[in-house]
């Protein structure tokens, strides 16, 4: 984890522009999906709003559906961001976006009526840096971490089960490519 954390900065702080641009970008929509998300199984798109020269609002959707053997896994993820952009050129530069986060899995035994979920809330801030070309080609790395709490729950053999003791600090990095519009 530490070696990506040290990617990621590098990344932020050394990759150059890509173009020359207008001192304000005209475009007032981004619409990107998270690549790293990809690698572990889950599709994850964001929406990026601007609302004033500073800031902009963005909806982050994932969905995960993995099966291991006779086991699956699903879920989905729901992350709403305000994001305070350092220039008067909201979507384009680095920018600070504290969000909220909802997480609902579910895991169920192909051939058994066993399932299990798991639930999760939490709040958290990301850093990051969005960069915007001529032709509206958008990247966007960012890392932050939040402080979440979640209650996991069991049905084995008829019985439940229900566990609150799922709290701490978690991590978000991501590297989302996409269009602005």
């Amino acid at each position: 984890m530490k070696k990506v954390f040290t990617i990621a900065l590098a990344l932020i702080i050394s990759m150059p522009l890509f173009a020359e641009k207008p001192e304000v970008s005209e475009e007032k929509n981004v619409l990107k999906v998270n690549t790293l998300s990809l690698i572990v199984g889950t599709g994850s798109v964001f929406y990026e709003r601007e609302i004033s020269d500073l800031t902009s609002a963005q909806l982050g959707v994932a969905y995960l559906n993995y099966k291991f053997g006779d086991t699956r896994f699903s879920g989905i993820i729901l992350t709403p961001e305000v994001r305070i952009y350092a220039k008067q050129d909201a979507i384009d530069g680095f920018y600070i976006g504290p969000y909220v986060r909802y997480q609902n899995y579910n895991v169920a035994v192909d051939e058994s009526n066993d399932e299990a979920g798991y639930t999760n809330f939490g709040g958290g801030v990301s850093l990051g840096r969005q960069w915007v070309t001529n032709s509206g080609f958008t990247m966007d790395l960012f890392f932050g971490g939040h402080y979440a709490t979640g209650i996991a729950s069991a049905e084995l053999e008829g019985e439940s089960f229900e566990s609150d003791r799922f709290e701490g600090f978690r991590t978000r990095i991501g590297f989302a490519l996409g269009f602005a519009f």
